[in-house]
């Protein structure tokens, strides 16, 4: 399989096609696949003629949504070197954590993010800083300028294997690291067959991209199986909730991808009163349990088809697929594997479990990543015998319909957004006044859950709930800082050790 060319296959097909609008501060910039093609064969150019990127460097970027994504992500392929985008919602230290695991030869940075930069610049080494839109970097240079001046033929690129990696995404991780999920070129051209032969998509689709270009799911859900089939993707700098509803109108947007947190603000909008959707085709939640309520809410407004859909970084943003009609009789299911892929449902020795039960779901197929960068033993735990551990429940009913029961490892979904507990909780107990830490859901009409963190004082100890926010604030992400802390004099343990978070769960959840 030569995976290298997907873009310029594309171009040679329909050079002439729009493939991308870009939109910031509310001015679209209109791109046909030629154009496409030459900003990502202008960036190849500069990055192995001026900088010598090779075949399996990295080069990472810390940015909102910006062309240059784009231009990376597809460029640095054409190279056989890999991208590695970073998260501009983590602190610096856990960026620092990251860039010191990935080794970027290049960091590629937005102006919001100079400061950051500075702030972990002293323990990372990176030999080059590109800056984009004038982001103030000492000795850094300006990617406008430096790109623009590259020719637009095909790049130099090497001999590449279908499992050679074309990107690390970093996802937080039980054991409170990030991990690198190696997604290799073959993952990147399955997950465009799977989801454009399961879900349907066509050239005639239009689809915005509202997420941010470092998820799997900004990726991968729909801008990349759009833009190997030929459709027209929308890409927006930043997310502005008013904004988002009237390009899904002004665009004529076919397919539409939120989590059920971003539905449910749309609702609450004036934009959302005047919108027709009468382009719409389906909508399709992800990243967090969809609500039912919200469904027949949304639906009850506005009318349309309603999906539900389930991802992983490590296996792809699309794993299931629904008809329009099993959106309604099966309402709650993520729907069927897609097209090339296997799935298990299994107990906690391995084995199978009937129809209707719950157990761990496990994944096979093209899509599967090759494992964790530098981490061969989460990887060994994670992928076995060519099956991946989601750590994910689900059941499946006598249809063969999936139903997401549950999360089998301690995280909490917020906003779309995955917080790992034993990440905060060793945050949390970094506090001098802490001696042990507990998080636990809580759910949240807005966000999903809210991280509530159950704390021990040490002895003779005091410290409020307002100081251990900005505590947490000092070394978390903004989405992982809990957003209630709850003091109590003990933890419930089990027998083997471990907090009983049901037990909490009961007391102060409810």
């Amino acid at each position: 399989m030569q995976t290298v060319n997907l873009l310029s296959k594309r171009a040679y097909l329909t050079p002439d096609r729009e493939a991308l609008v870009f939109i910031s501060d509310g001015v679209p910039q209109r791109y046909t696949y030629a154009q496409l093609n030459a900003r990502a064969n202008r960036l190849a150019n500069w990055l192995h003629d001026e900088l010598g990127v090779r075949k399996g460097d990295r080069v990472s970027m810390l940015a909102h949504n910006s062309m240059a994504y784009i231009d990376c992500f597809y460029g640095l392929a054409k190279l056989g070197a890999i991208f590695a985008p970073l998260n501009w919602r983590l602190a610096a230290n856990e960026l620092r954590y990251i860039i010191n695991d990935c080794e970027p030869a290049v960091l590629i940075v937005g102006p919001e993010f100079a400061d950051v930069v500075a702030e972990f610049r002293p323990d990372v080494h990176i030999d080059h800083y590109v800056t984009l839109e004038g982001a103030q970097i000492d000795g850094a240079m300006s990617y406008e300028a430096s790109v623009a001046q590259a020719p637009e033929a095909e790049p130099p690129s090497p001999p590449l294997d279908d499992d050679d990696t074309w990107a690390i995404l970093y996802t937080s991780g039980t054991t409170g690291r990030p991990k690198g999920a190696m997604i290799p070129h073959r993952q990147v051209v399955y997950n465009c067959i799977n989801t454009i032969a399961s879900w349907g998509l066509t050239e005639y689709d239009v689809s915005p991209v509202f997420t941010p270009l470092f998820h799997a799911g900004g990726l991968f859900a729909f801008l990349t199986p759009l833009l190997y089939g030929g459709g027209r993707v929308i890409v927006t700098r930043t997310f502005e909730l008013e904004e988002t509803v009237r390009i899904i109108e002004d665009e004529r947007c076919t397919v539409i991808l939120g989590v059920p947190t971003i539905f449910q603000m749309w609702m609450n909008t004036a934009a959302f009163k005047d919108a027709t959707f009468e382009s719409v085709r389906f909508f399709i939640s992800g990243g967090a349990p969809l609500p039912e309520s919200l469904v027949e809410s949304w639906v009850a407004a506005k009318g349309g088809v309603f999906r539900q859909g389930y991802g992983l970084t490590e296996v792809g943003a699309n794993c299931f697929s629904m008809t329009d009609e099993d959106s309604v009789t099966k309402l709650g299911s993520v729907g069927k594997p897609i097209f090339h892929s296997r799935m298990r449902l299994a107990d906690t020795d391995g084995h199978d479990v009937p129809v209707g039960e719950v157990g761990e779901l496990l994944i096979a197929g093209p899509h599967v990543c090759t494992g964790y960068w530098r981490n061969p033993e989460a990887t060994a735990a994670a992928i076995e015998n060519g099956w991946f551990h989601t750590g994910d429940m689900a059941r499946m009913d006598e249809d063969g319909y999936f139903y997401i029961a549950g999360r089998f490892k301690d995280m909490i979904i917020s906003g779309g957004e995955n917080v790992y507990a034993a990440e905060v909780e060793a945050v949390c107990r970094e506090h001098p006044a802490v001696t042990e830490a507990a998080l636990i859901g809580k759910p949240h009409p807005q966000w999903g859950e809210i991280g509530v963190m159950v704390v021990v004082l040490q002895p003779g100890q005091s410290t409020t709930p307002e100081e251990l926010q900005t505590f947490c604030g000092q070394h978390l992400a903004r989405y992982k800082i809990p957003k209630e802390f709850i003091f109590t004099d003990s933890l419930p343990y089990s027998p083997y050790g471990k907090v009983m978070k049901t037990e909490l769960k009961k007391k102060f959840v409810g």
